[in-house]
């Protein structure tokens, strides 16, 4: 087998085999990025609206007052 290729044979069978892989785990991790971004981006959609109103409480961004006459509007919770 050496015969036919001489040392080509040798030295590009090891380049290709490292090619491979580094193919293989480059499109590894980006199937692993692409589903935790897709999982992540569901996330922020499923939120309610009333979730929505009792974060921004939480976080201080708006007052009693405020947040009383937001969830009055939004109607009675389930």
């Amino acid at each position: 087998m050496i015969n036919e290729f001489g040392w080509w044979g040798m030295g590009l069978g090891p380049m290709f085999m490292l090619l491979f892989f580094g193919v293989f785990i480059f499109g590894l991790a980006t199937l692993i990025r692409w589903l935790s971004a897709e999982s992540s981006t569901r996330q922020a959609r499923e939120k309610t609206a009333v979730e929505i109103v009792q974060e921004r409480y939480a976080r201080g961004e708006m007052d009693r007052q405020e947040y009383e006459q937001k969830m009055q509007d939004l109607g009675p919770r389930p």
